[in-house]
């Protein structure tokens, strides 16, 4: 008889369980500066990377670390590096660079109480916008955000695989109560991961065209050192990666830049609901909010209060469609979150229905005896 592949069941943390899920997708290059809540994914990735055969870094800061992973993607290397809001802050310049130049590579913000050096070891999910809109100018975003520590794993994986196909910095965008609380997950072998590398060019070196318009406005990647060399800076530039201001040219790469996200939605984004069929009254969670919530909705449909959940996994692209959709016959839409209401500015956006905002900002996470207060106070 054939014998079933046994997964590994294991005690992890959230941040243990994220660098496992780096690794399991080729991840074999880390430079990043030690920040908390963050810290344990750099400490581990200096312990894992070494036994496999790749390269960890501790660098001077966190502008320094975001260029090396940088430099260490376009030369080949799956790359990741590790945050929090102050880190983040000082790397927008450089995501803004990834972006414009197309480098794949992963940024985990494990999201900490701000602004400036704020609360360093208490929860928060405060950098949600600034998620989106950090870096300047137009530029799409793509942000993933787990809520368990099995997501953690997951989600380090789909970001890689994001990142790869489609030629983007990813942001897997956790936070302290998610990085630090352990849970049993069972993890799968390295060869049951499903794993997306980049594209390579087929085309002789001097027939490459780096930054060519495809119909799937992804152009494949070559890596330097294997005869594909080519021009790579931050500016606005043409197919062949050279700097132009051309009123031909800048549109045409900006929308392609946008187009190659935009027309693979359903590629990119997830969501899970709960009770959500007959639902009057609608939660709308994500990260460790969304634990409280769903004990919350639980709690109240034992109660015979019609009430369901949507939890975000992807945050950016924001899910305009599917929640402008799923809102239309609710009376109420509740959004708690670890911030002044950053997710519930797009909601209250979208829909024309009542939002109301449960929110903490006090390092303490939003218990779920506060949501179910909001959904009993909005029984009709």
């Amino acid at each position: 008889m054939r014998s079933k592949k046994i997964k590994r069941e294991i005690l992890f943390q959230g941040n243990e369980a994220i660098v496992e899920g780096a690794i399991a997708s080729g991840c074999r290059f880390f430079a990043g500066y030690p920040i908390s809540p963050s810290s344990e994914i750099a400490e581990m990735m200096s312990r894992r990377l070494p036994e496999l055969g790749g390269c960890f870094i501790q660098m001077e800061d966190e502008i320094a670390s975001l260029g090396a992973v940088i430099g260490a993607s376009l030369a080949g290397a799956k790359a990741m590096t590790a945050t929090s809001g102050p880190g983040f802050s000082l790397m927008q310049e450089n995501i803004g660079f990834g972006i414009a130049a197309e480098v794949p590579c992963v940024i985990v913000n494990v999201m900490r109480g701000g602004p400036s050096t704020g609360l360093p070891t208490s929860p928060s999910q405060g950098d949600v916008m600034q998620a989106r809109w950090g870096t300047h100018g137009d530029h799409p975003a793509v942000v993933l955000s787990p809520s368990s520590v099995k997501e953690c794993f997951e989600l380090a994986v789909r970001a890689f695989n994001l990142s790869e196909r489609y030629r983007i910095p990813v942001i897997l965008l956790s936070d302290e109560i998610i990085g630090h609380m352990r849970e049993k997950v069972a993890l799968p072998s390295f060869d049951e991961v499903e794993v997306f590398n980049r594209v390579r060019p087929t085309m002789p070196p001097e027939w490459y065209i780096p930054y060519e318009d495809t119909p799937a406005g992804i152009p494949p990647m070559g890596i330097f050192g294997d005869g594909y060399r080519y021009h790579v800076t931050g500016l606005t530039h043409d197919i062949r990666g050279f700097p132009t201001s051309r009123t031909d040219e800048v549109p045409a790469f900006i929308n392609r830049l946008h187009r190659k996200i935009q027309q693979n939605l359903k590629d990119i984004q997830s969501v899970e609901e709960f009770f959500t069929e007959d639902a009057e009254i609608l939660v709308v969670s994500y990260g460790a909010s969304f634990r409280s919530a769903l004990k919350a909705v639980k709690d109240a449909r034992i109660q015979g209060i019609k009430v369901g959940l949507i939890k975000l996994i992807t945050l950016w692209p924001f899910m305009e469609k599917f929640i402008k959709r799923h809102t239309e016959n609710a009376k109420v839409i509740i959004v708690p979150e670890m911030n002044m209401g950053q997710m519930a500015r797009e909601i209250e956006r979208v829909c024309c229905n009542p939002v109301v905002r449960v929110n903490r900002v006090d390092g303490t996470i939003i218990k779920h005896t506060e949501i179910f207060k909001a959904i009993k106070d909005h029984i009709s």
